[in-house]
């Protein structure tokens, strides 16, 4: 899988849920005979059964059934690519890399994350820091504007950076 070939990866602006485009993906490396994309779209796809609704029986018993395709959203397959996002990561550090390409390839399904400069002009934009005792305290304020499409290590290293000037 020597770099990513384009047609794989996902955002929102192709106008395709991820779920379908993993489906899709995982056919043509079919066909193409990419067997490390297919494998990956494997494994992404070997989750689904962890996508679960909690349902209640007729004899009020609690329990949870496993999502139908149309009801398994965006969210619930980003949310599984990142676990196998931090898995590989955590390997990595073992293995004393910084990359692989299957790490690459999880990336390419996932948002494009904010960078250092987005959340400092944000930050400088849109967050008084002179109601806070440290600008370390409006650490809440920026990852709820964020969320996941920030890292909280970077965003600590943002204000610390803030405070400093």
């Amino acid at each position: 899988m020597p770099g990513i070939k384009q047609e794989y990866g996902w955002d929102n602006s192709m106008g395709i849920s991820l779920y379908d485009k993993i489906r899709r993906d995982m056919k043509s490396a079919m066909m193409n005979k990419d067997t490390d994309v297919r494998d990956t779209m494997r494994l992404i796809m070997g989750a689904f059964p962890s996508l679960t609704v909690p349902i209640t029986l007729e004899s009020g018993k609690k329990t949870t059934r496993v999502k139908k395709p149309e009801e398994i959203t965006d969210d619930d397959l980003l949310n599984i690519i990142r676990k196998f996002v931090k898995s590989e990561k955590t390997m990595l550090e073992f293995k004393k890399k910084t990359s692989s390409d299957y790490l690459e390839l999880l990336n390419s399904y996932l948002p494009k994350m904010a960078s250092f400069e987005e959340i400092e002009k944000w930050i400088s934009g849109n967050v008084d820091l002179s109601g806070f005792k440290s600008p370390m305290q409006a650490m809440g304020i920026v990852m709820k504007h964020f969320g996941k499409l920030a890292d909280g290590n970077q965003v600590k290293d943002v204000l610390k950076n803030i405070g400093r000037s």
